[in-house]
């Protein structure tokens, strides 16, 4: 019987494992694998910070026209068909992002991938989600462990972008050799979601007792939270958007970014043991609360000093604790809603953060284009995650 028992939570882990690959596309790479050729790309096409900052607004309003739509999708497709097509569409996207050079298609690259990202995103939420369900007991590690999978994205990125720039800097525009690199790497890790996905569009959702109907999902009740999501949306991104241009301003070498940006990719993964406790001991506000304020001090850092220590302390607790904000509110959908309101939760939650993330990179770019630079767009991204820790704070239990 033991060794029943262990063989099926090994199943689990391995099914969670596999689906942070929807993690790694969606955010590791279709999001912020942009902050590596941010530079490169401003240099070459004469971009302002504005400017450079809208191409993640852009990636942004797609997240959120993605996250608006996943809902009547999912009723349509189901969670397991919606990741598959989502994942192989952004792979297409990103490839397409190195045919153009010109702003606008650059933008509507952007956009798309995004669109497509939202749906990766909320789907192997939802099915992180009921894996989570069928032991409660490692839900945290289990949400984890999906979400983590975004450092793998970043961890991927930061070993495969620097090696291609430095191949192709002789070419013209070489820069589009990486997002065609990075398109093969989504296209790698959908080969990978194809097996969770297919293990899981034959379970159904677990029915509602005889006697009771699920209550529709109502946003007032969970406003505190939603409103500190969406300050983590504005505060995280511009950190994300301009950090490695940060890097490059302070005098970093092509090696040191590689490591900042790994190290940074790899306190990720290790977040999901970190704060599995955390996750499953708050139904409440609280750990979305703590873990907005620690993210702020983690902003903070490059904003006063430039030491390279404390910019690599910045990182490490960046990435440590960043993904842990998203994988709370899951959490926090989970502990309060029926399994049925499940992707109509995540997919509120992810509305206001596609929302924040709207306008993070405009504002800290056209902070970055005053005298303040980028430092000061930092430090006005660490106070609004502060912000968002305290109206958290205020959110409660249903």
């Amino acid at each position: 019987m033991r060794a029943a028992t262990d063989s099926a939570r090994s199943a689990l882990l391995r099914q969670a494992l596999a689906l942070s690959m929807g993690a790694a596309i969606s955010l590791g790479i279709t999001r912020f694998a942009y902050g590596l050729l941010l530079p490169p790309m401003r240099d070459d096409l004469g971009w302002s910070f504005t400017l450079a900052g809208s191409m993640n607004t852009a990636n942004a309003m797609g997240y959120l026209l993605g996250a608006l739509c996943t809902p009547a999708l999912m009723r349509r497709w189901g969670a397991s068909r919606l990741l598959l097509v989502g994942a192989w569409l952004a792979s297409l996207f990103m490839a397409g992002s190195g045919f153009f050079t010109e702003p606008t298609p650059l933008l509507l690259q952007r956009l798309l991938a995004g669109v497509a990202s939202a749906w990766v995103f909320i789907s192997g939420g939802v099915l992180a989600a009921r894996l989570a369900q069928r032991e409660p007991a490692r839900s945290g590690l289990l949400l984890g462990l999906y979400y983590g999978g975004t450092g793998l994205g970043i961890v991927a990125s930061a070993l495969a972008v620097p090696p291609v720039l430095a191949w192709a800097q002789g070419q013209a525009h070489g820069w589009a050799w990486a997002w065609w690199a990075l398109a093969l790497v989504c296209a790698l890790a959908t080969l990978v979601l194809h097996a969770p996905a297919r293990a899981q569009a034959s379970e159904a959702v677990a029915p509602t007792p005889s006697g009771t109907a699920p209550r529709r999902f109502r946003w007032q009740d969970f406003g505190f939270a939603l409103a500190g999501y969406g300050c983590f949306g504005v505060g995280y991104i511009g950190y994300m958007t301009f950090v490695i241009a940060l890097l490059r301003q302070q005098g970093a070498s092509g090696a040191s970014i590689t490591v900042f940006y790994a190290l940074l990719g790899l306190a990720v993964v290790g977040s999901s043991r970190v704060w599995a406790g955390l996750l499953d001991r708050h139904r409440g506000g609280g750990a979305l609360a703590r873990l907005n304020a620690t993210l702020g001090v983690a902003i903070l850092l490059p904003a006063i000093a430039q030491a390279w220590p404390l910019m690599l302390v910045s990182g490490v607790v960046f990435g440590g604790v960043f993904l842990s904000v998203v994988a709370s509110t899951t959490a926090l959908v989970r502990h309060n809603l029926p399994a049925l309101l499940w992707p109509a939760g995540i997919s509120a939650f992810t509305t206001v953060f596609a929302a924040g993330q709207i306008v993070g990179p405009v504002l800290v770019g056209g902070i970055a284009d005053g005298p303040g630079g980028l430092a000061l767009g930092l430090a006005v991204s660490a106070g609004v995650l502060w912000l968002g820790a305290v109206l958290a704070a205020w959110q409660r239990p249903l």
